[in-house]
């Protein structure tokens, strides 16, 4: 089945979003014309192109820090990567990961305006959905008005895990009525629920178009959203759903893809494994409906011989590389002597690209390599990560590459798009929620309401995946000593079976952007990024000495300018700025 493609200019609905509609086989263009009759907004193709936009609006159309791929403020914050690249470039990213920011640092407002940007989007669907024209059906206004809910309360949990309770604003409110006196004191919660559920009542199991949300995504984000409220039973119900039933919205059964690296593969998109994904689109004349996110971060100055050619961003950090040394038995070090000297991961800190090196013989846990570049292991089909040769700072970010969502040499030019000044805009769909994800999120439930024993049978189904996704050279050896087991003993005690489940998602959807907000939902994040600070601090010294995390941080800044625009009588700053 075709995916939902969009071709959508980045409007702004601080009014309204006007729009006319055209078909092909393959896209539904939706070019802005300007100004059009409510009666052509209010048929079926209107309505449909309305909810397309807000569809659109779900990648951040063009604003690296506004998509949910949260590389900046999932990943980096959560110290699984660091700018990287030269200090100066990009210097806004310099304070957030180093959690210096106030609510006047660039880019605090970044996630906020994507979202309310999004909100605005699906509101303009649900507020036109309440003067249909004649040629929609009731089935219709079901079917678009649930697709537009399950978009609003995923931009207001994007929000939520960000700045918390931020002002809700729904159809019936507009500008000039009401809305600029709305405060952020309302728990946004109920409303994202509320959303969710009527998605998960009126959505069908599958669409004709597998990018358009089905009602097993609603039910596994509605799962998260449980979860991240500490409502595990509610949770747990959700999930043991979406596991035994669930299916993709082109009706494959939900499972794990089985071969790591495949699941990033633009030829593999709408898999078994993809819950929901954005459908990024190359070549179509339009950056924005590709990963507008990741343009920046491929190894640097690659030539011909690598992807991107530019610019040396989002640089896996040593802590997370030396997360991935395993035991003798192939199981993670829960302990976290992955950072003591004896078990780190060799690397080339320091080194030049001409110098000797030695690759690291320890045991390792395969999915390393197919999410860290490493210098003398195969990137992707392109050649041997070559080290500093890729690097453009090693003092500043350090000797790793991120390779998750980065196009393979044989992705050129399919998956890949080449219509503006960097090659590093892609078409490989990005996984909002993956069924690995949700297996450990299940996990999660599961020690909460006692039954250990099917959180280690969750953990090891995506540990057996793992396990089958060794790296190979061409010659037909392994890339590196990968030694992987499973767990084999009971889970009898709740606190390791919760520390071997935070384990897991660290490895399996490292670089996903999902690692800080698990850590504040933990209520480990001080501890966690202390620790990572403990090492990194001391080798990246320009970057992350001194760098310290206190908890005001564990949210964003209301942007103050928002809060100039409206007063601080009703819009709150967050404790601590």
């Amino acid at each position: 089945m075709n995916k939902l493609k969009l071709k959508i200019g980045a409007l702004s609905l601080s009014a309204m979003m006007m729009v006319a509609v055209s078909c092909s086989d393959d896209f539904l263009e939706v070019p802005p014309t300007g100004l059009l009759a409510e009666a052509q907004l209010s048929s079926l193709a209107g309505l449909d192109a309305s909810l397309i936009a807000a569809y659109s609006q779900v990648n951040g159309r063009t604003n690296r820090l506004g998509s949910p791929s949260n590389w900046v403020w999932g990943s980096i914050r959560g110290g699984e990567a660091n700018k990287g690249t030269d200090p100066g470039d990009f210097a806004t990213i310099n304070p957030i990961q180093r959690f210096e920011i106030n609510s006047a640092s660039g880019n605090v407002g970044d996630k906020w305006n994507v979202c309310y940007e999004g909100i605005a989007r699906a509101n303009n669907v649900l507020r036109l959905l309440q003067e249909p024209g004649p040629d929609v059906t009731e089935a219709d206004l079901v079917r678009l008005t649930a697709q537009a809910r399950f978009l609003r309360a995923h931009f207001y949990f994007e929000l939520k895990k960000d700045y918390n309770d931020t002002p809700y604003v729904d159809e019936t409110v507009d500008y000039g009525s009401g809305l600029e006196e709305i405060s952020n004191n309302q728990d946004l919660y109920p409303f994202i629920e509320a959303d969710f559920q009527y998605a998960i009542d009126n959505l069908p199991e599958t669409q004709p178009q597998v990018g358009r949300v089905n009602s097993w995504a609603a039910k596994a984000y509605m799962g998260k959203v449980y979860l991240y409220q500490g409502k595990f039973g509610q949770a747990k119900a959700m999930f043991d759903d979406v596991i035994a039933n669930g299916v993709t919205s082109n009706g494959l059964k939900y499972g794990l893809v089985p071969y790591y690296d495949d699941m990033f593969r633009g030829a593999n998109d709408n898999h078994q494994e993809s819950v929901w994904a954005y459908q990024s689109a190359a070549n179509t004349g339009s950056i924005a409906n590709a990963n507008p996110m990741f343009d920046l971060n491929f190894p640097y100055n690659t030539g011909p011989a690598g992807p991107g050619n530019c610019c040396g961003f989002f640089q896996p950090t040593f802590t997370f590389v030396n997360a991935f040394r395993t035991d003798a038995n192939g199981l993670p070090l829960l302990d976290k002597s992955y950072n003591d000297p004896a078990n780190r991961v060799a690397n080339d800190q320091g080194l030049q690209s001409a110098d000797p090196f030695t690759p690291d013989a320890g045991p390792l846990d395969p999915r390393l390599d197919h999410t860290v570049g490493r210098r003398g292991i195969p990137y992707l089909d392109w050649q041997d990560h070559p080290g500093t040769a890729w690097i453009r700072n090693q003092p500043n970010g350090g000797p790793y590459s991120p390779k998750k969502y980065v196009y393979q040499r044989a992705e050129q030019g399919s998956f890949q798009d080449n219509s503006s000044w960097t090659p590093g805009y892609t078409g490989i769909n990005f996984m909002i929620i993956r069924f690995a994800d949700v297996l450990l999120m299940a996990a999660e439930a599961e020690i909460e309401s006692g039954t250990l024993e099917k959180a280690r049978e969750y953990v090891n189904m995506v540990r057996e995946r793992a396990m089958n996704s060794k790296l190979m050279r061409e010659d037909g050896t392994m890339a590196a000593n990968y030694q992987i087991g499973l767990y084999e003993s009971p889970w009898t005690d709740a606190n390791t079976a919760r520390t071997a489940v935070r384990m897991e998602r660290m490895l399996e959807l490292g670089m996903e952007g999902h690692r800080f907000y698990d850590l504040v939902r933990w209520n480990t994040v001080k501890e966690e990024l202390d620790f990572y600070f403990a090492l990194d601090g001391t080798i990246l010294t320009g970057a992350l000495g001194g760098a310290t995390f206190t908890d005001p941080y564990k949210l964003v800044p209301i942007p103050q300018d928002q809060i100039d625009l409206v007063g601080s009588d009703i819009l709150i700053q967050n404790p601590g700025f």
